[in-house]
């Protein structure tokens, strides 16, 4: 078990650093907190309609990758814990 949680613990670590550097990729909506710290500049760059779906599906997919690795670690948690 030890083995598994510690396999766990850097897969949470590596989709977590993953995670937070696709959302940053998003594209700002404007009227937020983005264009404060200047995402509401336009640029061409990242523009495609096509990147900008792909980049939402897999942030969603490592989201949900994500939090399965969290209830799994919090299962593995508690039956070591009830041992």
């Amino acid at each position: 078990m030890d083995a598994l949680t510690l396999a766990l613990q850097i897969m949470l670590a590596g989709t977590s650093l993953l995670l937070i550097l696709l959302i940053l990729l998003h594209k700002g909506r404007g009227g937020g907190m983005s264009d404060m710290f200047g995402g509401g500049v336009t640029s061409s760059l990242g523009s495609s309609g096509v990147a900008e779906r792909n980049l939402n599906r897999l942030t969603i997919t490592l989201g949900i990758v994500w939090g399965l690795i969290v209830v799994a670690l919090g299962l593995l948690i508690q039956v070591n814990v009830d041992i």
